[in-house]
């Protein structure tokens, strides 16, 4: 009896020095892990979201960048740490294609997160060498597909959002390219405007800085339709492969366990940013664009992620590369 009362006093403690930790949350500057290298769209993303949730916490949201093997490194950082909510991860699709890619990893990651919510959506581009002889997005393809392993295909790691545009691409072209990893999207960028790369698909978010600097070519996007910032490029179903449409999205995590109630803070702040017209218009200005309201909830996130997981695994197998 004295031995199960002090482990009921010890529980009681514990869980209310957890209430207290909750309510008082945060205390102190809180680390926000990036999956992939600085630079790329996922950094940008964090910045413009981070410093908004920032302001509204009251304490700093850290950017880190947690590069290496298509963002599972630093997504398991994150499944490690302490569930107490200073340590979070903003992840795109390739947590979840992940799941079926790297079947040694060290977490589950149907179960290995708290989900907080969806952040944006929108899609890639397809973009080429700005010496790459094809005049339009026809053309491009038609020489992709001709061709085959001569073409050079740049992408951020097995599992990121680029890897699995480019598995896509070649599934939709019933060709085999030759695909070159990087350690992010960034240095898969700085290659593919030296020259060394012949094409990679980017996000808008990063790619339409890109094309207005005239830095590398834009042919075509991901999405079912047109994208308005990007208005003359066709869509990749114009160009007859049909029923192509890849949306890159967004969510912020925090590993599994972690207080409701700090869920909820963070979700609320997720929102306050999400909702600031400034970030809106600038998450515009870059082709993507905040979830609805009605989605942003951690419960509407976590079925997002769920149903991803499913998606991937039929979509990709076993495939590895």
């Amino acid at each position: 009896m004295r031995n199960f009362l002090r482990v009921l006093v010890s529980t009681a403690a514990t869980f209310a020095a957890g209430m207290v930790g909750a309510q008082t949350y945060p205390e102190r500057p809180v680390n926000l892990v990036v999956p992939f290298a600085a630079g790329g769209p996922s950094d940008a993303i964090a910045r413009l979201v981070g410093q908004s949730m920032s302001g509204t916490l009251g304490q700093q949201l850290v950017v880190e960048s947690v590069g290496g093997a298509g963002g599972t490194l630093g997504a398991a950082r994150v499944a490690r740490a302490d569930p107490d909510g200073y340590t979070l991860l903003i992840a795109h699709v390739s947590l979840a294609a992940g799941e079926t890619l790297y079947p040694n990893l060290t977490y589950d990651t149907a179960t290995a997160f708290a989900p907080i919510g969806m952040i944006n959506q929108g899609p890639m581009v397809l973009l080429a060498r700005k010496d790459f002889d094809a005049p339009d997005a026809a053309t491009l393809i038609q020489r992709m597909k001709e061709g085959g392993e001569d073409i050079s295909v740049g992408h951020a790691g097995v599992g990121s959002n680029s890897h699995l545009c480019a598995v896509l691409l070649q599934n939709a072209m019933d060709a085999k390219f030759t695909l070159a990893a990087y350690q992010g999207t960034g240095p898969a960028m700085n290659d593919l405007m030296a020259g060394s790369i012949d094409v990679m698909c980017d996000q808008s978010t990063t790619a339409i800085p890109q094309l207005e600097g005239g830095t590398v070519k834009g042919y075509a996007v991901t999405s079912a339709d047109r994208l308005e910032a990007l208005k003359d490029l066709p869509a990749l179903q114009e160009l007859g492969l049909d029923g192509f449409d890849f949306t890159i999205w967004h969510g912020l995590y925090a590993p599994a366990g972690t207080p409701p109630e700090i869920v909820e803070t963070l979700n609320a702040a997720l929102q306050v940013a999400l909702d600031d017209q400034k970030i809106v218009d600038r998450f515009a200005a870059v082709g993507t664009a905040p979830f609805p309201t009605d989605q942003r909830s951690p419960a509407a996130h976590d079925e997002k992620l769920q149903a991803e997981i499913a998606t991937w695994q039929r979509v990709l197998g076993n495939q590895a590369e």
